[in-house]
């Protein structure tokens, strides 16, 4: 079993809320569409260790930090506890960046694979969403188009177990403000800025490990 004990340390002071389904929209964005929603969801003169429009705590913006030794580069892992999402550079490092994820019982710690990348994606609620809240996503059963107010955000990266697409997303939120929470349907959310810049670094294939929402001490010294 995972444990965050087992996890990264790190050397340093200081992704949904919602599940997404089928692919039920017709259309994609074209270049230029999805060029001027990047710019309307990043800020002017944006630095990823200091813009914060967004009133985050500073402890949840981007920054390098030491990895643990024998961690594989390019695989990502989820602090659930702390609610940080690291990946793993080669040289020993990791960057760190805040995440929200899922509420209650939602959330689901496990080893997954990145099988799938996309920018500005579609999104559609499963049937469980809709069974749990139909006031929120019964409206949504045949697809939300790309956008910025898509619930997957800018960015997602799909989670699958083998070949099984689990429906759990790491991805960009238009609700920022949930970042350090657990706010999501078992999603693990980022600001939309920050997981376009980790989206380019991430290649499919790799390994994503969610820990429990339940620790067993910090992960950084």
């Amino acid at each position: 079993m995972l444990t965050r004990r087992h996890f990264i340390t790190a050397t340093a002071t200081l992704f949904s809320p919602v599940i997404s389904g089928p692919l039920l929209a017709q259309s994609w964005p074209t270049p230029s569409e999805r060029a001027a929603w990047d710019a309307q969801v990043t800020p002017a003169f944006y630095d990823p260790a200091t813009t914060n429009p967004w009133g985050l705590h500073p402890r949840l913006l981007p920054q390098r930090v030491e990895a643990r030794a024998g961690l594989v580069p390019g695989d990502i892992h989820v602090d659930a506890v702390a609610r940080y999402l690291y990946h793993i550079e080669p040289g020993g490092t990791a960057m760190r960046y805040g995440v929200a994820i899922g509420r209650g019982g939602l959330y689901e710690p496990g080893t997954y694979k990145i099988q799938r990348k996309a920018e500005w994606p579609h999104w559609t609620p499963t049937a469980d969403m809709i069974r749990r809240e139909p006031e929120v996503y019964a409206k949504f059963a045949d697809g939300m188009e790309p956008g910025p107010d898509n619930a997957l955000g800018s960015r997602a990266l799909y989670l699958y177990l083998g070949d099984r697409d689990t429906y759990l997303r790491i991805h960009g939120t238009p609700f920022p403000t949930s970042i350090g929470s657990r706010a999501s349907s078992g999603c693990v959310r980022m600001v939309m800025p920050h997981i376009n810049d980790l989206y380019d670094q991430v290649e499919t294939g790799v390994t994503a490990f969610l820990y429990p929402a339940e620790g067993d001490g910090p992960l950084e010294a």
